[in-house]
């Protein structure tokens, strides 16, 4: 790949991506910055995730300019742990330097689970398996982090907890990241900057002037809140319901 900008991790010019007839992305441009973390967001269908996978080298049918570090990790909706392998051996799975066994006991101490290497799979709950997909991917020491609706499988109390330690990891390792999400609020608190993917095209590109510590009543929140849900063609403020219609509705 050919060399990147001084100051980026990501840079994607002009991709596109087509499926039979139906063109995904129509001329993707894409740049990252070395520890900013971008959430991309878009309707179902969008090509979100199609791009996500072009970043990660795991589509080679795109046409276009992609640059991307060598040191970058994959984290999915779904943890995708072997389950005929221990937590530990999942985590190190593909490191074969001499330190793995430590670089391993690290990633787990980091995610919550140091006292979890030897249980199987099968013996985890949902956020504690999502948690070991996240240890084997720091394990590999990312430039880039790519993560795919990671917590889009946990429950609300359990999708806070990833949020906050996403956040933390991030503080701690300072990667990159690209995040792919439906959910607004997860996106503003995590990302330094918001990109609406539609129509094959990045449409929007807004930076989070909200600081580091964030929360959903943090001054500007919901007005960043609004301008994306607008943006996404969602109403912003719920279903107005008629009364007439509710008195006439069966019961």
């Amino acid at each position: 790949m050919a060399a990147r900008s001084s100051g980026l991790v990501v840079e994607a010019a002009g991709v596109r991506r087509s499926f039979g007839d139906t063109v995904v992305l129509d001329g993707v441009d894409l740049t990252i910055g070395h520890g900013e973390v971008v959430a991309l967001l878009g309707a179902s269908g969008s090509g979100k995730s199609t791009l996500l996978r072009i970043l990660a080298g795991l589509d080679d049918e795109a046409t276009g300019t992609v640059t991307v570090p060598e040191s970058r990790a994959v984290v999915f909706q779904e943890h995708r742990l072997l389950p005929w392998k221990r937590v530990a051996d999942n985590v190190a799975l593909g490191v074969r330097s001499k330190d793995a066994a430590s670089r391993t006991a690290s990633a787990l101490a980091e995610v919550g689970l140091a006292d979890r290497g030897r249980a199987w799979p099968a013996e985890l709950s949902g956020g504690q398996s999502q948690r070991v997909a996240i240890a084997r991917a720091l394990i590999r020491e990312p430039e880039l982090l790519l993560m795919d609706e990671p917590f889009g499988a946990l429950d609300a109390l359990n999708r806070l907890k990833m949020q906050a330690l996403f956040g933390r990891l991030r503080a701690l390792h300072g990667f990159a990241a690209l995040l792919v999400t439906h959910d607004v609020d997860e996106a503003i608190l995590l990302a330094d900057r918001l990109m609406v993917l539609d129509g094959g095209h990045i449409v929007e590109s807004i930076d989070v002037d909200l600081g580091r510590s964030r929360a959903v009543d943090t001054p500007g929140f919901a007005t960043l809140r609004r301008k994306l849900l607008t943006l996404l063609r969602v109403p912003a403020e719920g279903v107005a319901w008629d009364a007439e219609e509710l008195r006439g509705a069966p019961r």
